[in-house]
């Protein structure tokens, strides 16, 4: 990355301006994905495969509801992390995580009160509490608890020992610079939800969502990941998995190797709930299936049928071919959620691995640390 690039970090970023602010996902569909197209400085470099940091700022209204519950006017002055001082509305709108409720803010929370520990807040601390604290935070935000705990907190310096910092959130860059000269894109998905009687969203979707509109400035810097880059062999083929928003990284593969002329085969699953609706990226995609960059395309619309479908049941249906692939010298990329998804599209590489070579699993299993160790198998996965 040039010098120029990492002047702006997370703790110097640049303002950047949005050019672009897209919504992805049809009205009929359960999710609200946007595309988000950002300026960036001349000499400011990524590649894809890296992410952008967002800096988001917290709600006026959640502040508000904060100083509100703790009996404060916004006005107090507090030292910040860099014992710089700010007002306590400043603090609390751009440098303490007010949203989701931790656990450890809980511990922090209890020990103003000295020896007077009222007996439903014992309840969630400590190791043996551990279970119950967890189910406590969830959909909770620090205003819930303090809300229910009134007139612990005396002095707003010490929000500083109970919240932690709000920090950047980093998204999947989704263009390639050689195609958008001066610009970075990403997906995100806008998490809303309702808990415990309240309306929430998440901290940077919800931004992204709701306070920044085309013209907008935010706070952003980029993030390398040497972990996740296109084949050094602009020859090889790749196969790329990317359900949901994991999309991202692979339109910005996609749009560097047809802005580079890359020769390699491309190889692109994508899933998500409703062809109609959620088919992200759709037209793109169908005129570079059309223009042949795209070798193969397949999609996994989970609801569009009675029996759910996923990609990991495209990749069973299409074993032999990508294990073909494989044996050709394909690079195999996961982008996506960690926690279930990654796991069933590893089972399914595995199977197509043991089915395509007339092996066992455990064969299978050789063959992919094989190909890990080869850098040929790259997850990024959240």
């Amino acid at each position: 990355m040039s010098e120029h690039a990492s002047k702006y970090t997370r703790n110097q970023p640049y303002l950047s301006k949005v050019l672009v602010n897209d919504r992805l996902t049809g009205p009929e569909s359960e999710k609200e994905t946007i595309h988000i197209e950002l300026a960036l400085e001349e000499g400011m470099v990524y590649t894809p495969g890296d992410a952008v940091g967002i800096i988001p700022t917290n709600r006026e209204e959640q502040v508000e509801s904060v100083l509100k519950v703790l009996g404060f006017t916004g006005d107090e002055r507090v030292l910040d992390h860099y014992k710089v001082e700010i007002s306590l509305h400043e603090a609390l709108t751009t440098r303490l995580a007010i949203g989701k409720l931790a656990r450890g803010s809980i511990n922090q929370f209890a020990k103003l009160c000295g020896e007077d520990v009222p007996a439903a807040l014992k309840a969630l601390i400590g190791q043996e509490n551990k279970a119950f604290a967890e189910e406590y935070i969830w959909g909770r935000e620090f205003v819930d608890l303090a809300k229910e705990f009134p007139g612990i907190v005396k002095q707003p310096q010490e929000l500083f020992n109970i919240l932690s910092r709000l920090t950047p959130r980093m998204y999947s860059i989704a263009s390639s610079q050689a195609a958008h000269p001066n610009e970075v894109h990403t997906t995100v998905r806008v998490v809303r939800y309702n808990a415990h009687g309240l309306d929430r969203q998440g901290v940077a979707s919800g931004h992204m969502g709701e306070r920044a509109p085309v013209g907008a400035t935010l706070p952003v810097f980029l993030h390398e990941n040497n972990a996740f880059r296109l084949p050094e062999d602009t020859g090889a083929p790749v196969i790329m998995i990317g359900p949901g928003t994991g999309i991202a990284p692979f339109r910005a593969f996609l749009e560097e190797r047809q802005a580079a002329g890359h020769k390699g085969d491309n190889w692109l699953f994508f899933g998500e709930q409703r062809s109609i609706s959620d088919y992200l990226y759709k037209d793109q995609f169908l005129g570079m299936e059309k223009d042949g960059l795209l070798t193969k395309l397949h999609t996994a619309f989970s609801r569009d049928q009675s029996k759910k479908v996923y990609v990991q049941d495209r990749m069973q249906e299409n074993a032999a071919d990508l294990y073909a692939w494989l044996e050709r010298g394909a690079y195999f990329y996961v982008c996506g959620d960690a926690s279930r998804m990654a796991k069933d599209v590893e089972l399914a590489l595995l199977d197509c691995i043991a089915k395509g070579s007339d092996g066992t699993l455990e064969n299978a299993t050789e063959y992919l640390a094989a190909m890990k160790k080869a850098k040929r198998y790259q997850r990024d996965v959240y």
